[in-house]
């Protein structure tokens, strides 16, 4: 007898962004004033460069880094007054920047991989020299979320963006400082994993339930006060590090529903450069052996003498990744390099991301940007 068996379905593949298209930005303006530019850095990765036509000339500009995983869609959102309202509204010019670890472009799920030295020297060099070919002499500002502060203090110290009118940096800059237990769990996670995965997602309705990726959706669920698992991952979490991201109160029930669209996955292969640099707790070059990043110091805090800009040092006082990382920055800079303009302002009850999606960061945050800004237009 013979007998006839049906194959077994082939298993879907998860679908993955492998173009460099960057995702449309979501926000509430006249299209006509958002103009897209086509940008690429200097090793030939596609980046994205965005203009907000504040309908004037003359302003003076402000150049917007996020955060590692995030967008420039931190900086626009429409369900609230955000900080390019706010800069609109001041007389500014607001250009976006989405470097290559933003989750508007595929690279922390495939392409080529790289390392914060990347980003200090190709990406942001790159935008800030674009950015003065359009602007000529005008002023130009900076503010910097979290790993974008970071690197663009790598970029500084290595003197390949001077001349800046003033910089605000929130979160982190010069001295990273992680919770011990955070940084125990990047160090353990990315040894056991790094063979089974390459990057932590966020959103739990893309990887679906039977995936390799549910025992970290289920860690970070432990003692979580929201049901919903990327507030999760992210709040009670931070990507399986243990650390929160936000104050949850402080963020928007619209804001909250968006979290998978703000933040994508985080890459687990960028880990041992994190990991170097909360060591060190100094921002300190991965590449020791090839010269292409010899422009590059070796670490950023003994070059902060070349640093020629105000500073503008910001944190939430419930910062539970980067804990008092600003605090200390601000008093390390006083003690060892006096003569630098370097200020430190902490928010009360803010963590770290509702600083700028917060529902009230407008009334709460953005008043002490805008200040330091006009001291210096």
């Amino acid at each position: 007898m013979i007998f006839r068996t049906t194959p077994a379905p082939r298993r879907q593949l998860r679908r993955v962004r492998t173009t460099t298209a960057l995702r449309p930005l979501r926000h509430r303006l006249d299209p006509a004033r958002v103009e897209e530019i086509p940008f690429r850095a200097a090793d030939g990765v596609r980046l994205g460069l965005t203009r907000v036509d504040p309908g004037e000339s003359g302003r003076p500009a402000v150049l917007l880094l996020h955060g590692h995983t995030a967008s420039a869609d931190m900086f626009l959102l429409p369900e609230t007054r955000n900080l390019v309202d706010s800069l609109l509204d001041d007389g500014y010019e607001p250009w976006l920047l989405d470097w290559r670890g933003s989750c508007r472009l595929p690279y922390n799920e495939t392409g080529q991989r790289y390392t914060y030295d990347d980003v200090a020297l190709y990406d942001i060099p790159a935008a800030v020299s674009h950015i003065r070919e359009r602007i000529g002499e005008r002023p130009l500002f900076v503010v910097a979320h979290c790993i974008g502060s970071l690197t663009l203090s790598l970029s500084m110290t290595a003197g390949l963006v001077p001349g800046l009118a003033g910089v605000v940096s929130q979160g982190v800059f010069l001295t990273p400082k992680l919770a011990g237990r955070t940084s125990l769990r990047m160090s353990v996670a990315g040894e056991l994993l790094k063979s089974r995965i390459d990057h932590i997602p966020v959103d739990f309705r893309k990887v679906g339930l039977w995936s390799k990726y549910t025992p970290l959706f289920a860690l970070a669920s432990r003692k979580a006060d929201c049901p919903d698992p990327t507030c999760q991952m992210l709040h009670n979490s931070a990507w399986g590090s243990g650390a929160s991201l936000f104050v949850h109160e402080n963020v928007s029930e619209a804001t909250h529903d968006r979290l998978a669209e703000l933040l994508g996955p985080a890459p687990l292969w960028i880990l041992p450069h994190l990991r170097r640099i909360e060591l060190a707790r100094s921002v300190v070059r991965w590449h020791e052996t090839d010269g292409r990043y010899r422009s590059l110091p070796r670490n950023a805090l003994d070059a902060a003498g070349r640093i020629d800009t105000p500073v503008l040092l910001l944190a939430g006082s419930e910062n539970g990744l980067w804990l008092d990382s600003q605090k200390l920055c601000h008093e390390v800079l006083a003690h060892r390099q006096p003569q630098l303009d370097v200020r430190y302002t902490e928010i009360p009850g803010y963590g770290h991301l509702d600083t700028f999606l917060g529902r009230g960061a407008a009334l709460d945050v953005f008043g002490h940007i805008l200040d330091f800004l006009g001291e210096r237009r």
